[in-house]
């Protein structure tokens, strides 16, 4: 049963309700450790049409699975779900202080960091409609459904051809849109002549299809060419300054995670007490691997709660 806001501290604040934080939270709450997860429902995959990959939810919604995770914690007397934002945090004697967007205050002995983060597309006219169905960034994840299809990569150079080498798993017909000059070099250009992808270099316009369908794209010279599914980068991005008001070293800019936060082997950040686990941290951007890293965070923070009680090394 949740407690009043009344100074007395959570054993750990999880601030996401995804699969990370979800998946600690049900840890916790079988460890008998009074946790909050506060959840401001911005999960990155809630477009999807279902979830890839997942062992026992393969295809599944995920408001569904998010739901049905919900209703798992509510069996558990020690752990509150709350709906709402951490707008900031600091250090305080014995733990931290949270500040929510309603103005309350929740004190707590450990902070477990699994707000997810912003995936950020190419903004091209058309994607956004079909963002999680037929435009995708991670094909194990959507590949399945748009098999046997012509498929695109919108993309150039090294990272292009890798991707374009990929997605030949899933189709015979793929095609490396580089939207402008190709930027490959003579081996790249080789590797994907031998795989039998072809280049187009036109400067893409546009997507064109029924609702979420991709059929075809546009280019600005007007003509088209047909695909039932497009391959595109992103890049990610923290959704609040949280990490680095309560001191968290961010990774360094990258191909993928510009800004995502520094963990060790057990998901503990630079700052003692607060961990990170899903795709805020370094982790392999997936529900699946969100689910385990939420998992194993929870019990790295229940070891640490164990050894801060009864003074052992283990931290």
């Amino acid at each position: 049963m949740e407690k009043p806001s009344d100074g007395t501290p959570w054993d750990c604040i999880v601030v996401g309700g995804g699969a990370a934080g979800l998946s600690a939270a049900l840890v916790l709450g079988r460890a008998r450790r009074r946790t909050l997860v506060v959840d401001a429902g911005r999960q990155s995959n809630g477009v999807a049409h279902g979830i890839g990959g997942l062992l026992g939810h393969d295809g599944r919604p995920p408001a569904e699975l998010y739901a049905a995770g919900r209703a798992e914690l509510a069996a558990y007397p020690t752990v509150g779900v709350r709906s709402g934002e951490v707008l900031a945090g600091r250090r305080q004697e014995g733990g931290f202080v949270l500040e929510l967007a309603d103005g309350t205050r929740e004190a707590t002995r450990r902070v477990l960091l699994a707000s997810g983060m912003d995936y950020r597309y190419p903004p091209v006219p058309g994607a956004a409609e079909r963002w999680g169905h037929s435009v995708f960034h991670c094909p194990f994840c959507h590949g399945w459904e748009v098999r046997d299809q012509p498929l695109g990569v919108l993309d150039r150079g090294a990272r292009g051809t890798q991707r374009a080498l990929l997605l030949r798993f899933w189709s015979d017909d793929v095609t490396l849109l580089a939207d402008g000059p190709d930027e490959l070099d003579s081996d790249d250009a080789a590797r994907l002549a031998a795989a039998g992808v072809e280049v187009d270099e036109r400067r893409v316009a546009e997507l064109r299809g029924p609702g979420s369908t991709l059929t075809a794209v546009v280019f600005a010279d007007g003509t088209e060419r047909p695909l039932g599914g497009l391959l595109v980068p992103v890049t990610m991005h923290q959704r609040s300054a949280l990490a680095t008001q309560l001191g968290a070293v961010l990774s360094s800019p990258g191909a993928v995670a510009f800004d995502a936060i520094e963990i060790d082997s057990m998901l503990h950040t630079s700052v003692p007490g607060v961990s990170a686990a899903g795709d805020i941290g370094s982790q392999m951007p997936s529900v699946a691997s969100a689910v385990a890293a939420g998992s194993a965070a929870a019990a790295m923070i229940v070891h640490g709660l164990l050894a801060e009680a009864y003074g052992l090394t283990r931290a």
